[in-house]
């Protein structure tokens, strides 16, 4: 962030004592306490989304997490002479949640189960988006899984990563198209909310890297791709990220999903919406895609690494699947 964003500070009623880099932003010492200032490139229509939630929570008091800081005019975001736009959030500068600590992956989820619980617009809000379909995410990732497929499969020479890619490729297919395809069998379309009733929103993004404690206590931050989905969706998220760190522990995972549903408990079809979710080959699927949307030249050993390790952890992930979802799986 170069020093011509930093003068748009002055914008803000704030005064500014001490500037520093962090996170890809300017973090900011001032009368009001700790805030980053951050380049946001969405929507002026999702910054006011992402508001309102904010507002929502801290209401609620149920979870500390980010502000938005107006402008002295009272605006979410303010731009430069290029026409970019930053935005002020309060901040904690606190270290991220332990994944090699249980106790705080178990706080992580409770956090994540109260913050759901405040995640609810009116389903009247003005601009309320549409809510997210998985169903066509999915048929997203299945098609340019194909399609990298077939580049594969007429590709000339190709390097030690990618016969490896390859030579595993159908089997991930397969099991993608029949994930996704069985999901739509028992799930469908998001259910949508009963007349007057609230709609539930998820964070996004809510991974241990926005998980921050401090002397205060705990901080959620990082809610600029927050969106109308499930609930699940941000469960499943943090549960992948948790698991493979933990090569797919049945114990850690129950342990986990019992915590979330001592504030929130899931309904049948939650679990299996869940189920789907976190049978669908993710980390195939974020590997492909990295891959093919790079450049080929020269492919990172750590590529090979990933692709490695989602092999080798298969076995695991069905083991899991199978325990613990198999009391609910249609």
């Amino acid at each position: 962030m170069n020093e011509k964003a930093v003068e748009l500070l002055g914008q803000y009623e704030i005064e500014v004592r001490h500037t520093k880099k962090g996170r890809g932003a300017i973090i900011c010492d001032t009368d009001q306490g700790c805030l980053i200032f951050k380049e946001y490139s969405g929507s002026l229509e999702r910054i006011q989304l992402q508001n309102q939630l904010l507002g929502r929570i801290a209401q609620d008091g149920l979870v500390n997490a980010e502000k938005i800081v107006p402008s002295g005019e009272n605006k979410l975001l303010v731009k430069d002479a290029d026409g970019t736009g930053y935005v002020l959030k309060t901040w904690r500068e606190g270290r991220e949640c332990c994944i090699h600590d249980r106790d705080e992956c178990r706080e992580a989820v409770r956090l994540l189960a109260r913050l759901h619980k405040s995640m609810r617009l009116d389903a009247h809000t003005w601009n309320l988006p549409e809510a997210l379909s998985p169903e066509g995410e999915y048929d997203r990732h299945n098609r340019e899984l194909r399609r990298v497929r077939k580049y594969l499969q007429q590709k000339g020479q190709k390097s030690w990563f990618e016969i490896s890619l390859r030579n595993h490729f159908d089997f991930f297919l397969d099991q993608a198209s029949a994930v996704a395809e069985e999901w739509k069998r028992y799930c469908g379309l998001p259910e949508k909310a009963a007349e007057g009733e609230a709609v539930a929103f998820c964070h996004g993004d809510y991974q241990y890297h926005n998980i921050l404690k401090d002397g205060e206590g705990w901080f959620v931050a990082g809610f600029e791709k927050c969106l109308r989905d499930s609930p699940v969706r941000d469960l499943c998220l943090l549960l992948r990220k948790l698991l493979e760190k933990g090569s797919w522990s049945v114990s850690l995972g129950s342990e986990l999903l019992e915590e979330y549903q001592k504030e929130c408990p899931l309904d049948a079809r939650s679990w299996i919406d869940l189920y789907y979710r976190l049978a669908y080959p993710e980390k195939f699927w974020k590997i492909v895609n990295f891959y093919y949307n790079s450049g080929k030249a020269w492919i990172p050993g750590k590529n090979q690494e990933k692709l490695e390790r989602v092999i080798q952890q298969e076995k695991d992930k069905q083991h899991f699947l199978n325990e613990v979802f198999r009391r609910v799986r249609p």
